[in-house]
């Protein structure tokens, strides 16, 4: 099961890609079909990412995350 991580509703359009970037927010960048589109910034708020844990964007436009499964890896 994902927990719930950041407070903000991201509101999703289609032909876009969303991801929680590196530097801690939330971008979006567009598809391969969506030739118009540009990557930008969606999101406000900063997530501190934790190692061992998959970051997305949960249905609702939640970030969220999920333990990792790296089947005997660390």
């Amino acid at each position: 099961m994902a927990e719930r991580v950041g407070s903000e509703a991201i509101e999703r359009e289609d032909g876009y890609l969303y991801y929680l970037g590196k530097d801690g927010y939330a971008w979006r960048t567009p598809m391969k079909s969506n030739k118009r589109g540009r990557k930008q910034k969606v999101g406000s708020e900063k997530i501190q990412r934790a190692d061992g844990y998959l970051y997305f964007i949960d249905k609702k436009g939640y970030i969220a995350r999920t333990k990792m499964n790296r089947r005997g890896r660390r």
